[in-house]
């Protein structure tokens, strides 16, 4: 007798609200509900305020560095227990469970790396940039989506000849026709890219959209989007945008605003105006004399806006870096803020933003090759693509002391030599008594030393 799987969320499908039934169906195959404010973060974030800009591209070019490797899968049970072991220290472990991830990785995957299926992702970019423009979409939108070209017949029809990163700032979500949210099915219809009054179409199936988490929830969709990282400072975005705007008209303007008045009566309007002209033909000529001005009667100068001093606009830009660095996941120490920042924590802030921030960016598209675009491949199965950030310059330090516990391991019998080269990431000797297992007392195998220990209770010891 077969077993019949039950959806939970649809056990009372007969009985829905009629009234909800009837405006569930008016929005089919409409347009999911998303944050309005990803142009905003785009157009007002990245590309005119500074903060933003180099905040994300400091992320995204770092992310752009980090080598990837094809590996094939030997014994995917080990593997399971590799990727379990990286789960539970969050990519940053301690020395021990980097050396036992490395024995694990040795076990579960084929000592040869596979080439990367196309030499570029698209015509238009390498790698690298493929990279940082995927990362820069996930700071700012919270949503990347890949579209992967392919021929629709002929010998390799699905097989994707290249992918493209589309603007994630003017993409859509469409459900589909009396989509139930919560199904086992995916509720999307298709995707469009909108610019100006042209809407472009691409199908469900030629898209990976990779997406921030999302706690909002409703019946039309606003869940299938991805948060925007900027969504929370978005105030701090327009707070430093406005500081620097004020900042340039005070510089135009030459310093505070003000009028300037007859301390006795008042001027009259021909006086007024010769002033006036006078003053600008002073501005506009840079000889000495030229700036001495006569009157006269006593004049006065009332100022009617705050000076810069008193505003303290860099106060704020300041705090709004802290709020914009905090949204991101990025410490402002990386970004010249001289408060407590030195060559030392200089590099502790920027190992815990490449394991903390980018590293989990980088295993959502690790899991989206891996599962919807390296299966296309024929040559491909059974593989994964993974990012190391174990080559970085910044993660050597930890390098350093995995060596000193690599050596301790050794010279205690834990791991053999060609374990220690498999952990230093040296290719394994031919020799098979690098296989031995030896102790620091001397170069001997564990069975030898026990061996060559003395005898106690015997006639000859006594």
């Amino acid at each position: 007798m077969g077993l019949t799987l039950r959806n939970p969320f649809t056990f009372n499908r007969e009985k829905v609200n009629k009234y909800n039934k009837a405006f569930l169906h008016l929005f089919g195959m409409s347009t999911a509900s998303y944050d309005d404010k990803a142009i905003t973060y785009i157009e007002k974030g990245y590309k005119i305020n500074p903060i933003v800009y180099s905040v994300v591209n400091q992320i995204s070019i770092k992310a752009s560095s980090i080598p990837f490797y094809i590996k094939k899968i030997d014994n995917k049970q080990e593997k399971q227990k590799r990727d379990n072991l990286i789960k539970a220290v969050n990519y940053n472990p301690t020395p021990q469970q980097q050396i036992k991830r490395i024995l694990l990785e040795s076990k579960a995957f084929k000592e040869d790396y596979l080439d990367i299926p196309l030499e570029k992702p698209n015509p238009l970019q390498n790698w690298n940039e493929f990279v940082a423009l995927y990362e820069t979409f996930m700071c700012t939108t919270g949503n990347a989506y890949i579209y992967l070209l392919s021929p629709s017949e002929g010998q390799n029809a699905g097989v994707p000849i290249a992918w493209y990163l589309l603007p994630s700032q003017l993409m859509e979500i469409h459900i589909k026709s009396n989509a139930d949210t919560l199904d086992i099915e995916s509720p999307v219809s298709h995707y469009t890219l909108t610019m100006g009054q042209q809407d472009i179409r691409f199908e469900e199936d030629k898209v990976i959209h990779i997406k921030y988490a999302n706690p909002s929830f409703d019946e039309v969709g606003e869940h299938l989007y991805g948060v925007s990282p900027l969504r929370a400072s978005l105030k701090n975005i327009e707070s430093s945008n406005e500081a620097l705007g004020l900042n340039v008209k005070t510089l135009k303007n030459g310093g505070a605003f003000g009028f300037i008045h007859s301390k006795g009566g008042g001027l009259l309007d021909d006086q007024a105006k010769a002033i006036k002209e006078r003053v600008l033909e002073m501005d506009s000529d840079t000889r000495r004399m030229s700036n001495i001005l006569a009157t006269s009667g006593e004049l006065g100068f009332t100022r009617m806006s705050l000076t810069a001093d008193e505003l303290k606009p860099f106060d704020y830009l300041k705090y709004d870096m802290k709020m914009i660095c905090n949204s991101l996941g990025w410490d402002d120490k990386m970004m010249g803020n001289d408060d407590g920042a030195k060559y030392d924590n200089f590099g502790i802030a920027m190992r815990k933003g490449i394991t903390n921030k980018i590293m989990p960016d980088l295993k959502l598209l690790e899991q989206a090759i891996n599962t919807q675009i390296l299966p296309k491949y024929k040559n491909y199965k059974n593989t994964v693509w993974e990012f190391d950030i174990s080559e970085l310059p910044e993660m050597q330090d930890d390098m350093a002391v995995l060596a000193q516990w690599i050596g301790i391991y050794v010279d205690k019998g834990i791991i053999n030599r060609n374990e220690a080269r498999i952990a230093s990431k040296f290719v394994i000797s031919d020799d098979v008594n690098m296989n031995e297992f030896t102790v620091q007392s001397d170069i001997l195998t564990l069975a030898q030393s026990l061996d060559d220990l003395p005898t106690i209770g015997n006639d000859e010891g006594i």
